[in-house]
């Protein structure tokens, strides 16, 4: 396994533009649960005390940017980069739409499989796609020479042993940000996992925008609001994502 020094030496500055695909943000969905305004401010009010407190370092930024540093991730596998109940928060992202909107779809269709009982739902969701630049001193880069090597650890679709062990070295060697395939978009896309919030260049995303995402029985759709060319709309077959 690459120990801190070794990946230290192969460490290189980087800085790029970078793509997050969350749950729709304009919508309350606590509104229907209360009869007026000022429950609702008040039921928001207790949900945000009950959440955990955001790091050192976020305080400043944008709420999108720094919730991925906030909550701990999924048990009993954890994140890509980050182990179940790890106190350090990544921030992933990636570097084309297409390839955070297959990251997307994969999570979905592992939600409901979660939920065996859960029917899928029949309308369309709505998603928030929004872009951030980014910039380290430190960065390394699986898909290329040496790292790459280890390509298998690297893309495993399940297991996340491997990734969890080289994320731990490159902490230690106050790595800032990892460069490394997809699994999920099998037109061979690349993400970024931010490991310190420092790493952004600016407090809040640089622009925002809605996409509507629908799961069929053979394929996971997705299309940008308000566009109808196909350079704003990808489709992905569910087999893409069985493990």
């Amino acid at each position: 396994m690459w120990t801190a020094t070794a990946l230290k030496s192969e460490a290189r500055a980087a800085h790029g533009e970078i793509w997050r695909v969350v749950e729709h943000q304009y919508t309350a969905s606590t509104r229907k649960l209360v009869d007026t305004q000022a429950e609702q401010e008040i039921l928001e009010a207790l949900l945000e005390d009950s959440k955990p407190p955001y790091p050192p370092g976020t305080d400043k930024l944008h709420y999108l940017l720094k919730t991925p540093f906030r909550y701990y991730p999924p048990k009993p596998h954890g994140s890509r980069f980050r182990q179940p109940g790890g106190a350090e928060g990544v921030f992933y992202a990636s570097e084309q739409i297409r390839t955070a909107l297959a990251e997307m779809a994969y999570y979905r269709l592992r939600f409901f499989a979660d939920a065996p009982d859960a029917k899928l739902p029949d309308q369309e969701q709505k998603l928030t796609v929004f872009n951030i630049k980014y910039k380290t001193k430190r960065q390394i880069d699986l898909t290329c020479s040496p790292l790459n090597r280890d390509q298998s650890l690297w893309t495993d679709p399940a297991d996340y042993a491997g990734t969890h062990a080289l994320a731990e070295q490159a902490r230690k060697a106050a790595i800032e940000s990892i460069r490394y395939g997809s699994v999920r978009d099998r037109e061979q896309g690349f993400n970024i996992a931010l490991l310190t919030p420092i790493a952004f260049v600016s407090k809040k995303p640089l622009s925002q925008q809605t996409w509507y995402m629908h799961i069929g029985p053979a394929e996971i759709s997705t299309r940008r609001a308000g566009k109808s060319n196909t350079e704003n709309a990808y489709v992905f077959a569910r087999e893409w994502f069985t493990e």
